[in-house]
């Protein structure tokens, strides 16, 4: 409720505007995490207008996907390509993030639902509604290895039939491939953890 009666010079205030993001992506076929991060994206719009994300990010660390936490901590960034000229700023700050696991899913994001959820006249869904979702995701046990790592990029190792007849060899491979998607990872978080410096 904080965040009712704050338009910021947007059509809908930034309660509305929540409510509607949440919306849009139950619509458009998200998960129960996703929407509640959608929901609570902006939490902290009003408190800290210029690190919003950090205070939805800190509130949601704890018992959503790796995957979701990256988009809802990097979404003021992604934001700013639909108005950050409008600030004097570099409206393309996110492409510093380009190359990122995550980076798709945050454009996306923004792209699809956060950007698009300033509608007056869109149907949007009352709180009453989001209410369950939210109780379910904050029962979750905290750092849950099983829920943060959730979102994690999955491989698909393609090969010759011809590999399976020998078991060391089906061995080496997939100690390989568990060797390339780890370096991946480590990359990427030294990528993102270099660029925040």
């Amino acid at each position: 409720k904080l965040l009712e009666g704050d338009y910021g010079g947007f059509p809908v205030d930034r309660y509305t505007h929540s409510l509607q993001t949440a919306t849009r992506a139950l619509r458009d076929g998200r998960d129960e995490e996703y929407v509640v991060c959608a929901l609570l994206h902006d939490i902290g719009d009003t408190l800290a207008p210029f690190n919003h994300f950090d205070v939805a990010a800190a509130i949601l660390k704890p018992v959503v996907s790796e995957a979701n936490l990256w988009m809802v901590q990097h979404h003021g960034i992604f934001q700013g390509v639909y108005y950050f000229h409008h600030t004097g700023q570099d409206p393309n700050q996110r492409d510093r993030f380009r190359g990122h696991p995550y980076f798709e899913d945050c454009a996306k994001f923004c792209e699809r639902w956060d950007q698009s959820s300033f509608d007056p006249d869109y149907d949007t869904l009352p709180i009453e509604f989001f209410r369950p979702f939210v109780l379910e995701v904050f029962a979750r046990k905290a750092y849950d290895p099983a829920v943060i790592r959730a979102g994690e990029r999955v491989a698909v190792l393609v090969h010759d039939d011809a590999v399976l007849a020998d078991p060391g060899l089906v061995e080496s491979v997939a100690a390989a491939a568990r060797l390339a998607v780890a370096n991946a990872r480590l990359q990427a978080e030294a990528h993102t953890r270099a660029i925040e410096l």
